[in-house]
């Protein structure tokens, strides 16, 4: 497929990359009527792209069956109003099979998750990827990078070899390192997403970075919204007056190694009576005492 075939992914990842909460029932089981429906509070607020199956739907806390329920679920209830990138990922296989579920779902994307491996050599890399790109030619695709040792030129490299992988999940928490990243893997040639959500998105978008992810948004769209608004047009004072709002919400979720990631956020939703705020280890609920804190920051948002 050119790269012209793949505008519309490319547009789609230049903006705000939501990643939806998967919420559980009291069973245990995903609560599907409830995803359906913070699925359509992403969308009525004006989100426009979707990774079912990213670290904050708690996907490797999900069986394959349920990774597979998310996926049907999001193409399902978005239908034409968004674009879907599916998080795939474990062993080749097991993403290829993702990523072929995903497509004939009728999904745009996939986002690759890292590898979890103990041994991850920079050649093996590419060779992951490779594997998983090939295997789903009329999808973009996008590496979801967390390791600060791979250099930009084996991103340079898996893109020659694969023209689908039109876009780069980068999450090494260090602005000048994405800089020299990006301008050595190519700065035109992918779109940047800034991975570690509004903390960094000031500073990732002034090294080249025209999208970024969210878990937040799943609690205040318009919040988010904002602060892309603001990172388009330029306007970083205005930016950063939304990154001072969401401050103490996302160092919350950042303390402790990012422990309470993903039960901040569902813990804002429950506050709110949107979803239940259970969690699967190994995450684990706020304690009581630090409840009131959250559910106090997501008020104030004026949801």
């Amino acid at each position: 497929m050119s790269s012209v075939a793949f505008e519309t992914q490319r547009a789609a990842l230049a903006d705000v990359v939501a990643i939806p909460v998967t919420p559980f029932a009291e069973d245990g089981s995903v609560e599907q009527d409830t995803y359906r429906a913070l699925l359509r509070r992403l969308l009525d607020g004006g989100v426009t792209t979707l990774t079912p199956n990213g670290n904050t739907g708690e996907f490797y806390a999900l069986t394959p069956e349920e990774r597979r329920l998310v996926t049907e679920l999001t193409i399902d209830e978005t239908g034409e109003r968004a674009v879907v990138l599916v998080g795939v990922g474990h062993d080749i296989p097991t993403a290829v099979a993702s990523a072929r579920h995903a497509r004939d779902l009728g999904a745009q994307m996939v986002m690759v998750h890292q590898p979890v491996h103990p041994y991850v050599s920079q050649a093996g890399w590419v060779d992951y990827h490779r594997a998983i790109a090939q295997a789903v030619p009329e999808l973009g695709v996008v590496p979801y990078i967390r390791n600060a040792q791979l250099p930009g030129a084996r991103l340079a490299e898996l893109a020659d070899a694969c023209p689908n992988v039109i876009g780069v999940k980068y999450a090494v928490p260090d602005a000048a390192k994405f800089a020299a990243f990006a301008r050595d893997a190519g700065l035109e040639r992918f779109v940047w997403v800034a991975g570690l959500a509004e903390p960094y998105a000031p500073s990732y978008f002034s090294a080249g970075a025209t999208g970024f992810t969210s878990g937040l948004v799943n609690v205040a769209p318009a919040v988010s919204l904002n602060m892309i608004e603001a990172l388009r047009s330029g306007d970083y004072p205005a930016a950063m007056k939304v990154w001072e709002q969401i401050r103490r919400f996302e160092e919350l979720r950042a303390d402790s190694g990012s422990a309470n990631n993903v039960t901040v956020v569902k813990e804002a939703l429950a506050s709110l009576g949107l979803c239940r705020r259970e969690v699967r280890p190994p995450s684990r609920q706020l304690p009581e005492s630090e409840r009131a804190e959250v559910a106090a920051i997501a008020a104030g948002w004026s949801i």
